[in-house]
């Protein structure tokens, strides 16, 4: 199984930021041990990928650091050129992973999840959305007619990929997350399930179980999934209470669906901020090690 990794990326960040940067690389560390995973560089989105997505003058912003400090602030990232380029890389992995999913199944972004990115403008540490521009890419460059599902289940809701494609029938925006968390206005996906602090496994993949049923009338052709590890009882941010176990459970749900319906997916690590950072890589790792093992089922 191929996974995409953009941690040699490091952003130059302020002490005491609360983005876990270092999570990824910690990742990359434990995947290295696991047989059957072929590791590669994430390749830079192009300008023409990004503006499949956002708006040309928000592209050019980003690029030539002319972002306001405001806009800066709502990303919650300062300026910097290794921004720029994690962030690209961090498109061009999922984008990768879409790719090498359609072949092989199942694919990995050791990364992005960035999807509090909207057309012309970043938010909450999101500066282009990895999921709206993987998805059209495959449209645009390789199956005109491919209906995508995006899978969010991050416990903030997917607000940029929602509002991005809200007008496009071609692609299912399902969001299962915190209705009590960050955004605080929210957006319309095709099927939002809110759930309330401290919900615990069984309404969390009963609820799973729900959008799942949705998919099928949908019919999509490929999924991308964001396995955000922030659900996590043990999540500063997550306002959740879902086991470790219950996460496991819930990428076995996704892939499961994905096995029996021989649907390729490329899967995301999206958010994490547990209280120890070592649990949410311990997820992040999880979710690899699941996958893995239906990679290796997909005929």
């Amino acid at each position: 199984m191929k996974a995409f990794y953009t941690d040699h990326y490091v952003l130059p960040l302020p002490p005491g930021h609360r983005f876990p940067m270092e999570k990824y690389s910690q990742l990359r560390d434990l995947v290295t041990k696991l047989v059957g995973i072929d590791l590669l560089e994430a390749p830079a989105a192009t300008d023409t990928q990004i503006l499949y997505v956002h708006d040309p003058s928000y592209l050019v912003k980003v690029i030539s650091g002319n972002l306001s400090p405001k806009e800066q602030q709502e990303i919650g990232f300062p300026w910097s050129e290794l921004m720029v380029e994690r962030s690209r890389r961090s498109a061009g992995a999922t984008v990768a992973a879409a790719k090498a999913a359609l072949n092989e199944g199942l694919a990995a972004n050791l990364a992005g999840g960035t999807h509090h990115a909207y057309r012309n403008r970043g938010s909450g540490f999101c500066v282009f959305n990895d999921s709206a521009i993987a998805a059209r890419v495959l449209q645009k460059e390789i199956h005109p007619k491919l209906k995508v599902a995006i899978v969010d289940l991050d416990v903030h809701q997917g607000n940029g990929t929602a509002s991005i494609l809200q007008n496009d029938p071609s692609i299912f925006t399902l969001s299962i997350h915190g209705e009590n968390n960050f955004p605080f206005t929210k957006e319309q996906s095709d099927l939002d399930i809110g759930l309330p602090n401290g919900c615990e496994d069984s309404d969390y993949l009963s609820a799973l179980n729900q959008g799942l049923e949705m998919l099928n009338r949908f019919k999509p052709d490929f999924i991308i999934y964001l396995a955000g590890a922030d659900p996590h009882e043990g999540d500063r941010l997550g306002k959740l209470s879902i086991s470790k176990d219950g996460i496991r459970q819930r990428d076995e749900y996704v892939f499961q669906y994905g096995l029996d319906h021989q649907i390729p997916i490329a899967f995301s690590m999206a958010g994490g901020y547990g209280k120890e950072i070592q649990s949410t890589v311990a997820i992040h790792f999880q979710t690899v090690q699941t996958a893995l093992r239906f990679q290796q089922q997909f005929s």
